[in-house]
């Protein structure tokens, strides 16, 4: 694979590029890296590229909230600066007076 760096960073708030979702990315796979299965399962004609990052993401739509495994191709940023409503949210990260959210500092035991 060639070098190459993630167009999205962990904090920023991200939208499905075909599926009407979005969400907030907590982790990023430089690329591909679940299992052959899962990629089989979507289907061939607007399947991903593995070569290429893809994100974990807090994911939400209008019915539920869940974790995304997302390629970067399939995403474009959010600018609606609504607040997002995933619980696994406030774990992780916080929201400033400006509606970004930023990693909480990790706490060694």
């Amino acid at each position: 694979m060639k070098a190459g760096f993630a167009k999205f960073a962990i904090g920023q708030v991200v939208k499905h590029r075909l599926f009407d979702f979005r969400g907030l990315i907590f982790d990023v796979d430089p690329e591909f890296d679940n299992t052959e299965e899962w990629w089989l399962s979507i289907p061939e004609e607007i399947r991903p590229r593995k070569d290429q990052p893809f994100y974990h993401l807090f994911a939400e739509n209008a019915e539920s909230e869940y974790i995304a495994y997302v390629s970067e191709q399939n995403l474009v940023p959010d600018p609606s600066a609504e607040p997002l409503r995933n619980p696994m949210i406030e774990e992780m990260f916080d929201r400033d007076e400006r509606g970004l959210y930023r990693a909480k500092p990790i706490l060694a035991h």
